[in-house]
């Protein structure tokens, strides 16, 4: 297989992000063995260590596994990879070769955000839940910006899934939101049935601050599996937005 000869700057990033692009997109099959750090070096005219780093990397993803005796194997990304691997791509500008991917990570979050906010109300520490009855507050005079309003949306639930006390949430959280969903563009305007529920980011909030988990649950349900839409043109004008309080 040709590689394009790495620029000078970033050597290794170019030969981790090419050989990355090769695996994920099915070039290199699962239990296929990748050329030699000799023959990658010469094919991407580097030295070896920057072959090797970027290998490391590849490891570190679940995309390979480098056996004894120096050769690597590639893995199935979809059994060994991680969240880490979106995030990778989504930091390249590229995404997995995936048609549904911005809805399974939208429908990720949803499963994260519901249970999160039923644990915020359950056992949210204090301080944490008077901030976010705060935000929630604060959150209408927002509208109708949306980009403002996706801001404070993602501040409202990183409040939420810290009360809930899961760091295996928070980190998931952290995952989702980092590159835009960790995805790809998924623009405020797709999300115009969501961000503009005031009145149920207030209902959240206030849920959560009496301590009723299930109806902090079902409010956390309606507002993110609320419709994602057809991101609005360019022509239609964004002022006529009313948010509903």
């Amino acid at each position: 297989m040709a590689f394009a000869p790495a620029p000078r700057a970033s050597v290794s990033d170019h030969v981790f992000g090419q050989l990355r692009d090769a695996i994920v997109s099915g070039r290199y099959r699962p239990d296929e063995t990748l050329p030699g750090e000799r023959e990658l070096a010469a094919a991407f005219a580097v030295n070896r260590h920057a072959v090797r780093e970027a290998l490391r990397r590849l490891q570190q993803l679940g995309l390979v596994r480098v056996s004894q005796g120096g050769a690597t194997r590639v893995l199935d990304w979809r059994v060994h990879a991680g969240l880490d691997l979106a995030l990778s791509l989504a930091r390249s500008g590229d995404v997995l070769p995936v048609a549904t991917l911005v809805r399974d990570m939208l429908e990720m979050r949803a499963c994260v955000g519901i249970d999160a906010a039923r644990l915020c109300a359950e056992r949210g520490d204090t301080a944490v839940v008077a901030a976010l009855v705060r935000a929630a507050e604060d959150y209408g005079s927002l509208a109708p910006d949306l980009d403002r309003m996706a801001e404070a949306n993602i501040a409202i639930w990183r409040l939420v899934v810290r009360g809930s006390g899961n760091t295996a949430y928070q980190l998931a959280f952290n995952s989702l939101v980092a590159g835009t969903f960790a995805v790809g563009d998924v623009p405020p305007d797709t999300r115009t049935a969501e961000l503009l529920d005031v009145a149920g980011h207030r209902r959240l909030a206030a849920a959560i601050a009496s301590g009723q988990g299930a109806a902090a649950a079902r409010h956390a349900r309606a507002l993110l599996t609320a419709p994602v839409t057809t991101p609005t043109t360019p022509t239609t004008p964004t002022t006529g937005r009313e948010a509903r309080a």
